[in-house]
């Protein structure tokens, strides 16, 4: 009898644990059968690739070497400004910007108007102009598209006041301190600019 009951007991608990192991084990299964939550990695928007045009410093850091580099050096006071669209054989936009030359050192006529074309996107990269403002420019010699923009960036726009002095900024003026006709000077008549250019092209 004793042994009858022993042996319905172990039964008994034999089909309990069997129970709970089938309860229990799928759920912990469930919990490990989980994808790993992944971070995917975040979708670089699209690069637009624009027209390529010179608009660092020249090597060289000589006054000579920078004024070497230009194709056109004048003064003169901005007339107008056109936005031309990209049309046949001129795939991009372009910004047409007369100007009326005063002093003409290299690629200008005194007296007469000169018509230039920049690509529209150097206007958003800061190579703007305005109605009636006077400036003294490097500018590169003209690409296969016709187009040309500052020597230098920056460097190559020089504003002149209203007491017709070339006015030179802060990086101009570092990196044309060596020059004996400009070098050191934030404020230079346009007849001394224009002989220091004429200098430095004879020294290169």
């Amino acid at each position: 009898m004793y042994g009858r009951c022993v042996s319905g007991l172990l039964t008994l608990m034999l089909l309990l644990v069997s129970a709970l192991a089938q309860t229990v084990v799928p759920r912990q299964m469930a919990k490990t059968s989980r994808e790993p939550e992944v971070e995917h990695p975040r979708v670089a928007e699209p690069v637009t690739h624009y027209p390529r045009f010179p608009v660092s410093s020249p090597d060289s850091s000589g006054f000579a070497s920078f004024a070497d580099s230009a194709g056109t050096i004048f003064s003169g006071t901005v007339t107008r400004i056109e936005r031309r669209p990209g049309h046949a054989g001129q795939t991009v936009a372009t910004l047409d910007i007369t100007f009326h030359v005063e002093n003409a050192v290299r690629g200008a006529t005194a007296g007469r108007d000169l018509t230039i074309s920049q690509w529209v996107g150097l206007w958003s990269m800061g190579q703007r102009y305005r109605i009636g403002e006077r400036v003294m420019l490097f500018l590169y010699p003209a690409s296969k598209l016709g187009l040309t923009s500052w020597v230098g960036g920056a460097l190559g726009r020089f504003a002149i006041d209203t007491s017709g002095r070339v006015q030179l900024s802060p990086q101009q003026v570092s990196r044309f301190r060596k020059d004996p006709v400009i070098g050191g000077r934030t404020r230079v008549r346009v007849s001394d600019f224009a002989l220091a250019v004429r200098r430095a092209s004879e020294e290169e």
